[in-house]
């Protein structure tokens, strides 16, 4: 398991190369890659800033590995997660998930990213033409999130 909170970009490729080339037993790797929009709610963004709590914000993303990891037969879990000020196109979080097979790997991808949106200290600030404005969190992450709740661990 690796989590890692940092300002610099990833190679989605590589990483995910390196985590299925780590063991043999892997049958399948299912990943997700999140990047900046150039447009929310309706308002061009030009910029947007990602703060944390470090310390907090490793502790959570451990967390919701260690649920995924109890609910799922997977093999291992990747997050990468950049902070700081990034640019419309750039990358934001590299989710990849490891497992024998494909079902419980999509599972566990789609899982760590619920959890991850609404459950790790990370706060958003957009820059739009009217002026700089917090990222408010969403229903649709909370239902999101929600739908886990009915199936058992």
């Amino acid at each position: 398991m690796t989590v890692r909170v940092q300002t610099e970009d990833f190679d989605a490729g590589f990483e995910i190369n390196r985590l299925r080339k780590a063991r043999r037993d892997v049958g399948a790797v299912v990943s997700f890659v999140g990047q900046v929009r150039d447009i929310n709610e309706g308002d061009q963004v030009s910029q947007l800033t990602l703060e944390h709590y470090p310390g907090m914000t490793e502790k959570s993303l451990d967390a919701i590995v260690t649920q995924a990891k109890s609910r799922w037969n997977i093999i291992d879990v990747l997050i990468i997660h950049r902070v700081g000020t990034l640019q419309p196109s750039d990358q934001i979080v590299l989710v990849a998930v490891c497992g024998g097979h494909r079902e419980e790997a999509f599972a566990a991808c789609a899982f760590v990213m619920d959890y991850l949106k609404t459950e790790a200290p990370f706060w958003k600030k957009e820059v739009t033409p009217s002026g700089e404005r917090w990222v408010e969190a969403k229903t649709s992450d909370d239902d999101a999130r929600a739908r886990w709740d009915n199936i058992p661990e």
